[in-house]
């Protein structure tokens, strides 16, 4: 049994990381899907429905049950997708990367880049199609 932490943000990030894991997912395996949001006046609507709808890719789209978490407290999707794998002793987190320049780094900063330099457990990267996120 494998047990996969899985951090997306969006339907499209969702599609991508989906096509991933169809094909590792089997009976038996535990799928934890975490979109985390900003939280207070920095999160609209709109951007909760989006959470929303990227999260149900993964209910539609695998075989087995998936536990789905919108995480909407203000923390760093790097913090909760971290959290998330602690408390379900994940065997492997599952996140979504695009290609950044280097200033573009710096100004905004990468969750993905935390994920990776935190995690003391296994993180699959998969590509996202330039402008995805």
């Amino acid at each position: 049994m494998t047990t996969f932490v899985v951090g997306t943000k969006s339907t499209d990030t969702s599609q991508r990381i989906l096509e991933y894991l169809v094909d590792r997912v089997e009976d038996g395996d535990e799928v934890f899907v975490v979109n985390s949001q900003e939280g207070g006046d920095d999160t609209d609507t709109d951007e909760i429905r989006g959470g929303s709808a990227a999260i149900d890719v993964f209910a539609d789209g695998l075989s087995i049950p998936v536990e789905a978490h919108q995480y909407v407290r203000g923390n760093s999707p790097a913090e909760d997708v971290l959290a998330a794998a602690q408390q379900h002793d994940a065997d492997e987190i599952v996140i979504g990367i695009r290609k950044r320049n280097p200033t573009g780094k710096i100004i905004f900063g990468s969750n993905a880049q935390d994920v990776l330099l935190s995690s003391d457990r296994p993180v699959v990267t998969v590509p996202l199609i330039d402008g995805e996120r």
